[in-house]
């Protein structure tokens, strides 16, 4: 029972850094013309079928610096409820930081409290040798992977794909690494789509990211899906991501934005 109700928590990381995108369109390089802001907070109630399991954060924190480079600083934080704690507590956070162009990623961080089990991953990214490196702070960092230029976080990659109008494509690719390997991230458009959320009607576009090279409980499901439902103003939000694998279906609605 332990392993299925900890499903909810621990895979919603999974679900919303499954959202690879691309540069194939103009960029949207000027800072006030992107979609997000510093400030800008999205929460989302997590649903195992119909039972609540948790709430994610997403969050725009200020500006920063890796190695002396302007950045940006991406978060997401996820937090299951009482009914999950008592069978697997998850309280983890995510960070990705960029470049103030978005080009590229310069570091990700992951700290994950999951039952019993602590991990605490950074990968550092090197865009002038093309290089990810994972480092598991248990253990001796891995050498230094060779990524194609443009690289992304898992995580940092959503923000990316935010840049783009869902309208003037049909697919978009983008490399992403974790620092043990690299993929090209594809994403489609499905179409637009009117979502009903918590009696809050969105225009929103339907994407379904590519999950074939994804790992663990997608591997082992024959018919694993997931979608992600992205509004069509100019802010192009999340509003719902959705999955279907081998332990069931799962939900996160966006129940909350703040703008900044």
């Amino acid at each position: 029972m332990a392993v299925a109700l900890r499903r909810p928590a621990a895979l919603l990381a999974l679900l919303l850094v499954a959202l690879f995108s691309s540069g194939a369109a103009d960029r949207c390089h000027a800072l006030e013309a992107l979609p997000f802001q510093v400030g800008e907070k999205i929460t989302y109630q997590l649903k195992w079928g119909v039972i609540p399991a948790g709430r994610v954060v997403l969050e725009v924190l200020p500006l920063t610096s890796i190695n002396g480079l302007p950045a940006r600083h991406f978060r997401m934080t996820i937090r299951s409820n009482g009914f999950i704690d008592t069978v697997y507590k998850v309280r983890s956070s995510f960070d990705g930081f960029t470049d103030l162009r978005l080009n590229h990623s310069l570091r990700y961080r992951k700290k994950q409290r999951e039952g019993s089990s602590r991990r605490h991953i950074v990968v550092h990214f090197d865009p002038e040798q093309q290089t990810s490196q994972y480092h598991n702070q248990k253990k001796r960092p891995r050498a230094p992977l060779a990524v194609p230029p443009g690289c992304f976080d898992p995580f940092s990659v959503i923000y990316f794909c935010r840049l783009f109008d869902p309208a003037a494509y049909e697919f978009l690719e983008r490399p992403v690494s974790d620092g043990k390997k690299w993929k090209m991230g594809r994403v489609t458009n499905r179409g637009r789509e009117t979502l009903l959320i918590y009696d809050k009607e969105y225009d929103t576009f339907l994407l379904e990211p590519d999950i074939k090279d994804l790992s663990g409980v997608f591997k082992k499901s024959r018919d694993a899906n997931l979608f992600i439902w992205m509004s069509a103003d100019r802010r192009r939000i999340p509003v719902k991501v959705q999955s279907k694998v081998i332990v069931g279906s799962f939900t996160a609605e966006m129940i909350r934005y703040e703008a900044p």
